[in-house]
């Protein structure tokens, strides 16, 4: 059976996540191996929706930003949530 959208997002997310801890093992800081998650990402939005070659103007900028943070507010609510 097909992982549904759902499915492979946290997959994917449980590898990222599976990384940075493994990084904190390793001695990194959170807060640098966190830098390096956002700044890994950063490229990596760049190079999926401009290109190798290319880059983001303002409004392709902020509609990432807006994403970035529609995903934070989504996982804050769950959190606030699991905690209830």
């Amino acid at each position: 059976m097909a992982k549904s959208e759902s499915e492979k997002l946290a997959e994917i997310s449980t590898r990222f996540i599976d990384l940075a801890n493994s990084m904190k093992d390793d001695g990194f800081d959170t807060k640098e191996v966190s830098a390096g998650l956002m700044a890994s990402s950063t490229i990596y939005v760049t190079y999926v929706l401009a290109g190798n070659a290319g880059f983001l103007n303002e409004k392709g900028v902020d509609e990432v930003v807006n994403t970035y943070r529609q995903q934070l507010l989504r996982f804050q609510d769950s959190k606030r949530e699991q905690l209830e």
